[in-house]
């Protein structure tokens, strides 16, 4: 599995590609094959992007968990497949994310992405930069600590 560690910004040229770090290459696990699941993110204003390797796991718990015939579970199915594609990294390693998905984000030039263990979160360069708030992450710091050693 691959575990992404490190933050990069990155131009998106005028077909609305971008440029994939090539230290991100390296962390990329083999079984993922260059593919890629891009989707929403279901709390903040950025797009999460999954080594195929990793979707399927993520779609293998959701599966155990959910039942399609129950109205609630499948309202969030809906939800959560909403606007999710399938990208590829092109021979150059660059990503073409959907117009319509880049636009629920950014309408700018550049993105910043922001490796997150087993996928990579992609936000508009403005709006990461407004996420450093050193307090938040402090006070949930000290709250999950005191979860676990409970």
């Amino acid at each position: 599995m691959s575990s992404f560690i490190g933050e990069y910004t990155c131009k998106i040229d005028t077909k609305g590609r971008l440029s994939f770090p090539s230290a991100f290459k390296r962390q990329l696990d083999e079984k993922a094959q260059n593919r890629f699941v891009v989707k929403t993110d279901i709390f903040e204003n950025c797009l999460i992007l999954y080594p195929y390797d990793e979707w399927e796991v993520q779609v293998s718990r959701l599966r155990k968990k959910i039942n399609p015939y129950k109205r609630e579970h499948n309202k969030f199915l809906r939800g959560f497949f909403k606007g999710t594609a399938e990208v590829v990294l092109d021979s150059n390693n660059r990503l073409l994310i959907p117009k319509k998905l880049m636009e629920t984000i950014t309408n700018g030039k550049e993105v910043v992405l922001f490796g997150q263990d087993g996928k990579i979160e992609i936000w508009d360069k403005s709006s990461y930069m407004q996420l450093d708030n050193n307090d938040d992450f402090a006070s949930s710091a000290e709250k999950l600590m005191d979860d676990f050693l409970d």
